[in-house]
Order: C-alpha cells, then structure tokens, then sequence
C-alpha cells in the first residue's frame, strides 16, 4: 500500500468550555522514515482523562487544538526499511507515554496531552513505541488496553498470583482490574451505587468469587471491605476517585497494603490528606501514584490476554460510537451513564 496523501482527524476546538470536536483533514509524509510505521486505526477507546481535557477539568496543561485520546487498536499498513518487529497486518497500538519505554522516562510525552492523540484514520509512530496486541481480541476490545488495561496493570503491581484487591467502581480501569484479578488468581472485591452494575460485575467470575459493595446502601463501605475479608483488608485498592476516599481506602487496607491512586474522579479536594497520616503509620501502608505504565508493562498485560485467552467484551460499554458520531460518545461519557470503555469505531 502506498501512503495515503492526507486522512480524516478531529480535533479540540477553541472557545469557551466545554470545548468541542472539529474535523479536520491531515497531511501525511510522502514517505517513512527507516524505523516508522504507518497504521490504520480501527478503534479508539475514551478515558475521563480525555473528557476532563475538553471540560476544563484536566490539571496538566495539554497542547491547544490537539487531537485527543491515547488508546486505539490499529493495523500496520507499511513499514520502514529498517523495522524488524512489526509487519503489514500485524495487530498494535502505541504505549500512551511515547517516552516510557522502561519507566524509568523524566519527561512525559502522552497522547492526546502532550502530543497528537489517536482519533484519526492514520498516524506514523516510530517502531519503538508500539506494541504488539492479542489477535484474539476484536478491535473494539483491543482498543481498552493501552491506557485503561495498562494502568489496571501497573495499579495492581502485577505480575502476581495472589492476595485481595478492591476497586472503585464500574469504570474502565476498575472493570480492567477485575479481569486481570481473575485471569491472575486475585480475589477482587468492586463498589458502585448501582446494584445493576455489581451484578454484572459478579457474573464475570464463578459463584462467590467476586465480592461487592454497593458504596450508598453502605456509606461506611470499608468496614464491608474488613468484614469481607474478616477483619484483615486487602491487599491493594485501586483508587479511581481521588482525595475525598483515601481515609476510607486506608481503612480498608491490611498491614503493609498499598493503595494505587490512579484517578480523580472525586475532585482535586485534599483537605482530606492530613487525616491519612495516621493510618498510613499504622498500617505501614503504600500510597503510590499511577500514571498507566511503561511499554514493558503493556507488553507483559498483553501477554497474559493472550495467555488467559481473556475476553475484554464485557468491559465494553453498550454503546459503540462510529467516528462520525465522536461528539456523541465523549458526551455519553462525560454524562457517567456507561459502564466500561466508551469506544469509537473507526
């Protein structure tokens, strides 16, 4: 295939907020350079991240009028005289740090924040920087992986084969983490307020194996967590919501337990932090900030989808945007109702 001249993309718009998607018509190179790859992409997943971006209500600056969303599932369409990993037809997807090979990068060079994001028809990446997706998987599951099923990974401090989790929610990420809890052998515990949701989440394991909190039927939730787990907590909590839960959250772990705080979906609020002194103490307790993970650990979550032969299709949402319909799906999520990823299709 040769290269196409130009492709469709859409991106932020300028005014005031919320900000809105434009569409616009992008150029590629008239050739690749010796270690890049051109890709068609197929799907692209949202995260709050990119709906807090066009609402004012990302910390991190980002680039004016970029093109959002760091996850996709993409097809390689050509590659350059030099690359050796990848062929045309190969199933990838960048990493969302384009710097983080190792995790051991100092400036960050994330999609959709930093640099152009991924929802376009086309984009050329260096080698480097992609990576490898399980075949099995349809291009809408694939398209979960990179941020949400990477962060899931990392928050987890995975790999491991045992122990307690509890995660927050029937987001992305939390439904991510419950998989990989029950492809690895850990025993999850997961909170909504909708008893429909907990429900779905129950009936992604056999009888008895995931444990629920309905966190408004249950507003001191983590004493249902101590209760679950006879008075000993978890393991890890991956908390997605921020500053306003981390007092709970540590209350729910056992000695020497981590929490991983991956989101904010509760605000930035940290009025709360001074009361997490003692418990950290106590407990000999972890706070440890997540941002997704490196390649490495993207390749390693790969590697066990396809190890596990995982299904992703029930951490994706019911509804399924076309790339026309783009607006749609980042109001959809914006507006809480889904659960699971909000996915594009390309």
């Amino acid at each position: 295939m040769s290269i196409p001249q130009s492709y469709k993309a859409l991106r932020r718009g300028t005014g005031g907020l919320p900000l809105t998607l434009k569409l616009t018509t992008e150029q590629l190179p008239s050739s690749l350079n010796p270690q890049e790859v051109l890709i068609r992409i197929h799907a692209v997943s949202l995260n709050y991240r990119d709906v807090a971006i066009m609402n004012g209500r990302y910390p991190v600056p980002v680039i004016d009028q970029g093109i959002p969303a760091s996850d996709c599932a993409a097809e390689v369409v050509l590659v350059g005289s030099e690359v050796k990993d990848f062929r045309v037809g190969d199933h990838v997807a960048p990493i969302f740090d384009l710097n983080n090979l190792t995790g051991t990068e100092e400036k960050a060079a994330a999609l959709g924040g930093d640099v152009d994001g991924v929802l376009r028809q086309f984009a050329v990446f260096d080698q480097n920087v992609l990576v490898h997706l399980p075949k099995h998987l349809s291009w809408e599951e694939a398209a979960c992986i990179t941020c949400a099923g990477t962060t899931a990974w990392t928050a987890l401090d995975m790999p491991r084969s045992s122990g307690t989790a509890l995660l927050q929610g029937t987001g992305g990420v939390s439904m991510f983490s419950l998989l990989v809890c029950l492809a690895a052998g850990i025993k999850p515990i997961i909170t909504s307020s909708s008893d429909e949701k907990l429900d779905l989440a129950r009936s992604q394991g056999e009888a008895g194996i995931v444990e629920t909190i309905n966190y408004r039927t249950h507003p001191r939730w983590e004493e249902e967590v101590l209760r679950l787990t006879n008075g000993r907590g978890v393991d890890i909590v991956v908390e997605t919501v921020g500053p306003t839960t981390m007092v709970q959250s540590l209350s729910s772990l056992s000695r020497r337990g981590t929490v991983s705080l991956v989101g904010f979906l509760g605000g930035f609020n940290t009025e709360h932090f001074p009361d997490t002194i003692g418990p950290v103490l106590q407990k000999s307790a972890i706070i440890r900030g997540i941002n997704v993970g490196s390649k490495i650990d993207q390749q390693n979550l790969c590697n066990l989808l396809v190890e596990k032969k995982v299904s992703l299709t029930s951490i994706l949402d019911a509804s399924v945007f076309s790339f026309a319909e783009s607006q749609a799906a980042f109001d959809h999520l914006y507006a809480g109702g889904h659960m699971g990823k909000v996915v594009i299709k390309m």
